[in-house]
């Protein structure tokens, strides 16, 4: 379902689902994406694919949840709640992709395809990429890679100019996805542009690189805002401006925090709390 056709009742908060690893020191994961949902107006529900041993300085251990219980999180959700969008993040294996298509309401989708965790460590099996474009792309209202998982699920080398940044949305979205937000943080420069291939065509949404170690969970913070977003039935561009814009002043905000050591989470409220 695209995100311009859906209707939401004037005034009703929107129901979001996550669907996503557990990050237990809160700056990724599902523990981001609930602050995340919540700072852009909506209500956050969650079902989780992994639990995760992690700090800001790495990932230490990964214990998945069953395929099975993970859908029966998200069945058991959906026959009580009203559910406006899902986000999907960390999936982790083949299985766990394939079930989690399975079970999908039919609502729009904005698929993040987590699968290098800050710090290094891999979070998604090889053969699980192959399972997340097949069977959750397809599915998507809006993906949000960043460079190198674009590269991964293309197949192809890391882009490196706007150029290859825009020919590779364009080809992610021939994936069958009903559009592409192709992050733009890993080229070199001042700038962190980011672009929207959809069925309008390529937009671009320009942004300033800030010097920060505190950027963990930024890619998972940005997807869950899309989500509510979306939810709420803003239509995609302005969706896109508004995600982009919190994420930006959640980072910018982050030196009110003092989390760990290594890299640091963003702020999910700055500008919300006293």
């Amino acid at each position: 379902m695209t995100p311009d056709t859906r209707n939401t009742a004037k005034g009703r908060i929107a129901n979001i689902l996550s669907v996503a690893g557990s990050d237990p020191s809160g700056g990724a994961g599902v523990q981001a994406d609930l602050k995340a949902i919540s700072a852009n107006g909506a209500y956050g529900m969650a079902a989780l694919t992994a639990l995760t041993a992690q700090n800001t300085q790495g990932v230490q251990g990964v214990h998945l949840v069953p395929p099975d219980f993970v859908t029966d999180q998200i069945r058991v959700v959906a026959e009580d709640v009203r559910i406006d969008a899902v986000k999907i993040g960390m999936i982790a294996t083949a299985e766990i992709a394939r079930a989690v298509a399975d079970a999908l309401p039919d609502v729009p989708v904005v698929l993040d395809p987590v699968m290098v965790a800050k710090g290094g460590a891999s979070l998604l099996a090889e053969d699980a990429v192959v399972a997340l474009r097949e069977a959750l792309v397809p599915k998507a209202a809006v993906i949000t890679p960043n460079l190198p998982e674009a590269a991964a699920l293309l197949g192809c080398d890391e882009a490196a100019t706007r150029e290859a940044m825009a020919e590779q949305a364009q080809s992610l979205r021939a994936l069958g996805c009903g559009a592409v937000l192709l992050k733009g943080g890993h080229l070199e420069g001042e700038d962190s542009p980011d672009v929207l291939a959809d069925a309008d065509g390529v937009h671009w949404f320009e942004g300033t690189r800030v010097a920060t170690r505190n950027t963990h969970g930024t890619g998972c913070t940005l997807s869950a805002a899309l989500a509510a977003r979306i939810g709420r039935a803003e239509p995609l561009p302005e969706a896109v401006a508004e995600a982009k814009a919190y994420v930006a002043r959640a980072i910018a905000g982050a030196g009110a925090l003092d989390v760990g050591s290594g890299h640091g989470p963003t702020h999910h409220f700055a500008g919300l709390w006293a």
